[in-house]
């Protein structure tokens, strides 16, 4: 991925030069817009703690709208899929957020390893669970998935001092299933069980709890060992499903 320019903040990655952005960012601020619920606005954004302001949009508005802003446009490639997330990051309104998230959902079989310092950006810039958690479950998996070798940076994420990257480590397998590498998720788990956030005790549990889908008795034989270093949250959000 080839990219040009400069980002918009210490240590942004470049934003880089696309015809095919420039064509969604026109055709969706022009969709966007004039959509906007004032009202409905103050509610989202006070929902989401005050993290962006919101346009206002609801979700079936949203992405109707978002349809009529990708018909008829080429496939993209690697750089326009992060020229378009980058630029929706650099507008204030959430809904542009969620636009670059879904964006790079349909698109996401066609990144390759090279993405993932745009997604940790994605990550740690305006970062709340409602872009975390789909961005670490459908865009970073997803990569992860498609070259192993980017374990290691899930590793170094899980130590790190940011609490999304640290939630994001934790949630990256989350669609894996039978895939699931389960030593690398438990020992994820265990690093991080005396976090003091919330977020992170809340993701250590929901990990746990989707792997049981596949396995519960692994989960529950880990808990059986390990349950007195977790969290009562964890532990209770881990077992949620499967008792114990």
């Amino acid at each position: 991925m080839r990219v040009t320019g400069g980002g918009t903040a210490a240590g942004a990655p470049p934003v880089p030069d696309s015809p095919f952005a420039d064509a969604v960012l026109e055709r969706l601020t022009a969709a966007y817009r004039p959509a906007a619920d004032p009202g409905r606005a103050v509610a989202m954004r006070a929902y989401m703690k005050d993290v962006a302001p919101f346009l206002g949009l609801a979700t079936p508005v949203r992405r109707a709208l978002s349809r009529t802003v990708t018909a008829g446009l080429p496939r993209p490639g690697e750089a326009d899929c992060a020229a378009v997330a980058l630029r929706c990051w650099h507008l204030p309104e959430r809904e542009y957020h969620y636009f670059a998230v879904d964006h790079l959902r349909g698109h996401v079989r066609h990144l390759s390893s090279g993405f993932l310092p745009v997604a940790r950006h994605l990550l740690t810039t305006v970062a709340w669970w409602d872009t975390v958690d789909l961005l670490a479950a459908h865009v970073v998996g997803p990569l992860v998935a498609a070259d192993p070798a980017l374990t290691a940076d899930m590793d170094d994420w899980i130590g790190d001092d940011d609490r999304w990257l640290v939630r994001a480590a934790l949630l990256h397998q989350l669609r894996f299933r039978e895939r699931t590498d389960a030593a690398r998720l438990f020992a994820h788990c265990l690093r991080r069980s005396d976090h003091p956030d919330f977020f992170v005790r809340k993701a250590i549990g929901w990990s746990l709890r989707e792997y049981a889908r596949t396995d519960p008795d692994a989960v529950r034989a880990f808990l059986a060992r390990e349950r007195g270093r977790f969290a009562p949250l964890s532990v209770r959000e881990a077992l949620r499903n499967i008792g114990g």
